[in-house]
Protein backbone atom coordinates (compact mmCIF):
# COMPACT_ATOMS: atom_id res chain seq x y z
CA UNK A 1 0.00 0.00 0.00
CA UNK A 2 2.97 2.93 1.04
CA UNK A 3 6.03 1.00 -1.25
CA UNK A 4 3.96 0.20 -4.20
CA UNK A 5 5.15 1.89 -7.84
CA UNK A 6 2.54 4.09 -9.47
CA UNK A 7 1.65 6.74 -11.77
CA UNK A 8 -1.32 8.10 -9.85
CA UNK A 9 -1.94 9.30 -6.20
CA UNK A 10 -3.37 6.44 -4.27
CA UNK A 11 -3.85 8.69 -1.36
CA UNK A 12 -7.42 7.94 0.58
CA UNK A 13 -8.41 9.75 3.77
CA UNK A 14 -8.56 6.18 5.45
CA UNK A 15 -4.30 5.84 5.32
CA UNK A 16 -4.49 8.40 7.82
CA UNK A 17 -5.87 5.78 10.00
CA UNK A 18 -7.59 5.46 13.30
CA UNK A 19 -5.81 8.34 15.33
CA UNK A 20 -8.18 7.77 18.99
CA UNK A 21 -7.07 4.06 18.46
CA UNK A 22 -3.03 4.64 17.89
CA UNK A 23 -2.54 7.63 20.04
CA UNK A 24 -4.77 6.99 23.35
CA UNK A 25 -2.71 8.93 25.51
CA UNK A 26 -0.65 11.24 22.96
CA UNK A 27 -4.11 11.81 20.90
CA UNK A 28 -4.06 13.94 18.13
CA UNK A 29 -1.85 16.83 18.59
CA UNK A 30 2.00 17.70 18.36
CA UNK A 31 4.00 20.35 18.41
CA UNK A 32 4.43 22.77 15.61
CA UNK A 33 8.03 22.32 15.54
CA UNK A 34 8.14 18.75 14.93
CA UNK A 35 5.91 19.04 11.87
CA UNK A 36 8.25 21.76 10.54
CA UNK A 37 11.27 19.40 10.86
CA UNK A 38 9.55 16.64 9.05
CA UNK A 39 8.74 19.41 6.36
CA UNK A 40 11.75 21.17 5.82
CA UNK A 41 13.74 18.33 6.75
CA UNK A 42 11.95 16.55 3.73
CA UNK A 43 12.30 19.69 0.91
CA UNK A 44 16.18 19.80 1.69
CA UNK A 45 16.59 16.01 0.79
CA UNK A 46 14.40 16.85 -2.34
CA UNK A 47 16.11 20.38 -3.31
CA UNK A 48 19.87 18.59 -2.27
CA UNK A 49 18.61 15.67 -4.87
CA UNK A 50 16.96 17.41 -7.26
CA UNK A 51 16.80 21.27 -7.37
CA UNK A 52 14.73 24.26 -5.95
CA UNK A 53 12.23 24.12 -8.60
CA UNK A 54 11.52 20.14 -8.03
CA UNK A 55 10.82 20.43 -4.51
CA UNK A 56 8.34 23.78 -5.39
CA UNK A 57 6.36 21.40 -7.55
CA UNK A 58 6.41 18.32 -5.31
CA UNK A 59 5.47 20.46 -2.26
CA UNK A 60 2.09 22.19 -4.76
CA UNK A 61 1.17 19.22 -6.10
CA UNK A 62 0.96 17.23 -2.58
CA UNK A 63 -0.55 20.12 -1.44
CA UNK A 64 -2.79 20.16 -3.48
CA UNK A 65 -3.82 16.48 -3.30
CA UNK A 66 -3.91 17.28 0.51
CA UNK A 67 -6.39 20.15 -0.32
CA UNK A 68 -8.71 18.29 -2.63
CA UNK A 69 -8.72 15.02 -0.11
CA UNK A 70 -9.34 17.55 2.69
CA UNK A 71 -12.51 18.75 0.91
CA UNK A 72 -13.74 15.55 0.39
CA UNK A 73 -13.26 14.21 3.74
CA UNK A 74 -14.12 17.42 5.91
CA UNK A 75 -16.07 20.00 3.71
CA UNK A 76 -19.75 19.99 3.04
CA UNK A 77 -19.47 20.84 -0.91
CA UNK A 78 -23.46 21.22 -1.50
CA UNK A 79 -22.64 24.62 1.03
CA UNK A 80 -22.79 27.53 -1.46
CA UNK A 81 -19.88 29.72 -1.28
CA UNK A 82 -20.18 31.92 1.50
CA UNK A 83 -20.90 29.13 3.92
CA UNK A 84 -18.17 26.88 2.16
CA UNK A 85 -15.70 29.18 3.41
CA UNK A 86 -16.95 30.10 6.62
CA UNK A 87 -17.28 26.08 7.41
CA UNK A 88 -13.73 26.03 6.02
CA UNK A 89 -12.43 28.93 8.14
CA UNK A 90 -13.75 27.29 11.24
CA UNK A 91 -11.89 24.07 10.68
CA UNK A 92 -8.86 25.21 9.73
CA UNK A 93 -9.05 27.22 13.19
CA UNK A 94 -10.24 24.18 15.27
CA UNK A 95 -7.48 22.35 13.56
CA UNK A 96 -4.80 24.94 14.13
CA UNK A 97 -3.51 25.10 10.84
CA UNK A 98 -4.57 28.67 10.68
CA UNK A 99 -6.40 31.56 10.28
CA UNK A 100 -8.24 31.88 6.97
CA UNK A 101 -9.85 35.37 5.94
CA UNK A 102 -11.28 36.87 2.56
CA UNK A 103 -9.95 39.78 2.00
CA UNK A 104 -11.43 40.43 -1.76
CA UNK A 105 -13.37 38.19 -3.65
CA UNK A 106 -14.89 38.62 -7.30
CA UNK A 107 -17.37 35.40 -7.41
CA UNK A 108 -18.09 36.62 -11.05
CA UNK A 109 -14.59 36.57 -12.38
CA UNK A 110 -13.26 33.83 -9.70
CA UNK A 111 -11.00 35.64 -8.11
CA UNK A 112 -9.96 36.06 -4.76
CA UNK A 113 -7.20 37.54 -2.65
CA UNK A 114 -7.08 34.80 1.12
CA UNK A 115 -4.81 35.24 3.92
CA UNK A 116 -3.68 33.19 6.68
CA UNK A 117 -2.05 34.50 10.05
CA UNK A 118 -0.50 32.04 12.32
CA UNK A 119 -0.01 29.68 9.63
CA UNK A 120 1.74 26.36 10.24
CA UNK A 121 4.14 26.28 7.97
CA UNK A 122 6.20 29.56 8.27
CA UNK A 123 4.69 31.88 11.16
CA UNK A 124 7.36 33.16 13.46
CA UNK A 125 10.26 32.03 11.01
CA UNK A 126 13.17 34.53 10.15
CA UNK A 127 12.56 36.97 7.66
CA UNK A 128 14.61 35.68 4.68
CA UNK A 129 13.00 38.30 1.98
CA UNK A 130 11.12 35.36 0.15
CA UNK A 131 7.74 33.31 -0.21
CA UNK A 132 7.28 29.70 1.22
CA UNK A 133 3.94 28.19 1.53
CA UNK A 134 4.07 26.19 -1.61
CA UNK A 135 2.33 23.40 -0.35
CA UNK A 136 0.01 26.11 1.13
CA UNK A 137 -0.72 27.16 -2.27
CA UNK A 138 -1.23 23.72 -3.66
CA UNK A 139 -3.74 23.20 -0.93
CA UNK A 140 -5.90 26.18 -1.68
CA UNK A 141 -5.78 25.25 -5.13
CA UNK A 142 -6.66 21.65 -4.44
CA UNK A 143 -9.77 22.59 -1.98
CA UNK A 144 -11.37 25.08 -4.46
CA UNK A 145 -10.90 22.44 -6.97
CA UNK A 146 -13.16 19.83 -5.15
CA UNK A 147 -15.06 22.40 -4.34
CA UNK A 148 -15.88 24.03 -7.33
CA UNK A 149 -14.58 21.50 -10.26
CA UNK A 150 -12.37 24.42 -11.80
CA UNK A 151 -9.00 24.37 -11.64
CA UNK A 152 -7.22 27.53 -9.50
CA UNK A 153 -3.37 29.65 -9.97
CA UNK A 154 -2.54 30.25 -6.73
CA UNK A 155 0.03 32.21 -5.77
CA UNK A 156 1.86 33.24 -2.44
CA UNK A 157 2.52 37.12 -2.51
CA UNK A 158 3.00 38.10 1.18
CA UNK A 159 4.61 35.80 3.85
CA UNK A 160 5.98 35.57 7.48
CA UNK A 161 9.56 35.07 5.45
CA UNK A 162 8.90 37.78 3.55
CA UNK A 163 8.16 40.03 6.16
CA UNK A 164 4.51 40.16 6.37
CA UNK A 165 3.04 39.19 9.26
CA UNK A 166 0.10 36.83 7.50
CA UNK A 167 0.56 35.13 4.25
CA UNK A 168 -1.34 36.32 1.12
CA UNK A 169 -2.45 34.19 -1.73
CA UNK A 170 -3.55 35.64 -4.83
CA UNK A 171 -6.28 33.27 -6.56
CA UNK A 172 -7.41 33.00 -9.78
CA UNK A 173 -8.81 30.84 -12.78
CA UNK A 174 -6.18 28.59 -14.31
CA UNK A 175 -6.17 29.42 -18.09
Amino acid sequence: MFKEERNQPMFDWSMIGDINQGRPNLGSTMEVGVYRLMQFTLRDVIIKRFSVDMADRIYFEAGELAGREFCKALLNKKNDFNDFIKELQELLARLRIGILRVEKADLGKNEFTLTVAEDLDCSGLPIVGETICTYDEGFISGVLYEYTGARFNVKEVDCWCSGDRVCRFEVKPAV
